[in-house]
């Protein structure tokens, strides 16, 4: 059977809940359902921020991905960074991962993005095999650093520039 990326409806909000919540317990990420749910909707409702595909094999769902556009200097034009890949338990070691990855290339170089980005946990030799038979590189001379800019955490949320109140 072909792997297929069905783009995601408002209405698949509840599978890509449940995906979520599953991917997030197997990566040890906290799962914080009402942010997901906004964050979601967001994604679903603006795609020129970036899809999200339910990955189907045959008809039938067994897990999402997420690409999210971005812009690139060092890459010379959009790019793309792999939010989140999730199959079922049952779907991985099929090879499956791979021909979904293939897909989502495919998608972006007809988009004409310049690179896909992604983030492997450093214990999950499996993925990192995966994605380094598909041409991913690690950058050996930098690596990924984040910080939170929730609205809450920070000090002087309220205050706009030039005020000095």
């Amino acid at each position: 059977m072909e792997i297929t990326l069905r783009d995601a409806k408002a209405d698949d909000l509840p599978l890509l809940l449940t995906y979520q919540r599953a991917y997030y317990a197997h990566d040890r990420i906290a799962f914080d359902e009402p942010a997901a749910r906004v964050a979601l909707e967001g994604l679903l409702a603006h795609p020129e921020r970036g899809r999200i595909w339910l990955v189907c094999l045959g008809a039938g769902p067994i897990g999402y991905v997420v690409l999210a556009f971005g812009y690139s200097l060092e890459f010379h034009g959009r790019d793309g960074f792999l939010d989140e890949l999730y199959l079922d338990a049952g779907s991985r070691g099929r090879g499956l991962g791979t021909r979904t990855m293939k897909a989502v290339e495919r998608f972006a170089r007809g988009e004409g993005l310049r690179a896909i980005h992604l983030e492997v946990l450093h214990d999950n030799t499996r993925a990192q095999g995966l994605y380094e038979s598909l041409g991913f590189e690690g950058r050996r001379r930098a690596f990924m650093m984040s910080k939170r800019l929730d609205h809450e955490t920070q000090p002087d949320a309220g205050r706009r520039t030039g005020d000095e109140s």
